[in-house]
């Protein structure tokens, strides 16, 4: 079943890596750099500053840097101890016509820290500025799927590392979220969360 399972997973990863093309190969270069959403942040804590105010905004920021700590350091842990090669790791995948346009390639892959990261920072900015920005939430999780499809498309993760990333980044985003919730209704006098 196992075996399977990963089959399937290394046949669809070869479909959809494959659909890449040289003219498109810069675009998902530049969104799969962990620093291209560098100004998105930004907005997003703008945007909490301005409709929470600093001590609040002061508080979120702890919660979270501890929150993607969080997510890249279980991420790792899952990574060393399932050991799952990642596709541009193996020669048998480039045979078969892989395209692997990443700057590195790294160890182990299962499963994506950027899948897990972008995800947990979708919800979680999502959640926060939902009584303000109702729709903002679908934005931001249109752009998780579209980096964590970069994953695939550069040649480094296969779909299961992709969903298994994003459905442990929505749970830590929400549950980062609810901590946050506990954080500003005890510690910010007017926190309506």
């Amino acid at each position: 079943m196992l075996e399977q399972l990963l089959e399937l997973d290394t046949e669809l990863f070869l479909y959809l890596n494959k659909l890449g093309t040289p003219t498109w190969d810069n675009l998902w270069l530049i969104i799969t750099h962990e620093f291209t959403f560098v100004p998105l942040y930004a907005i997003l804590l703008f945007l909490i500053y301005k409709k929470y105010g600093l001590k609040s905004l002061l508080i979120m920021v702890l919660v979270i840097a501890a929150m993607i700590t969080f997510t890249d350091q279980i991420t790792n842990a899952f990574k060393h101890g399932f050991m799952r090669p990642r596709p541009c790791r193996l020669d048998s995948l480039k045979e078969e016509g892989m395209r692997y346009i990443a700057e590195r390639c790294g160890r182990y892959g299962f499963f994506s820290g950027h899948s897990s990261n972008s995800m947990a920072a979708a919800v979680f900015g999502g959640l926060v500025l939902r009584p303000y920005f109702k729709n903002l939430i679908y934005l931001l999780l249109l752009w998780s799927f579209i980096v964590a499809y970069s994953r695939i498309y550069v040649g480094v993760h296969y779909p299961i590392d992709i969903i298994c990333g994003m459905t442990f980044g929505a749970l830590a985003g929400f549950g980062f979220y609810k901590l946050n919730a506990y954080l500003l209704n005890r510690f910010v006098a007017d926190a309506k969360i």
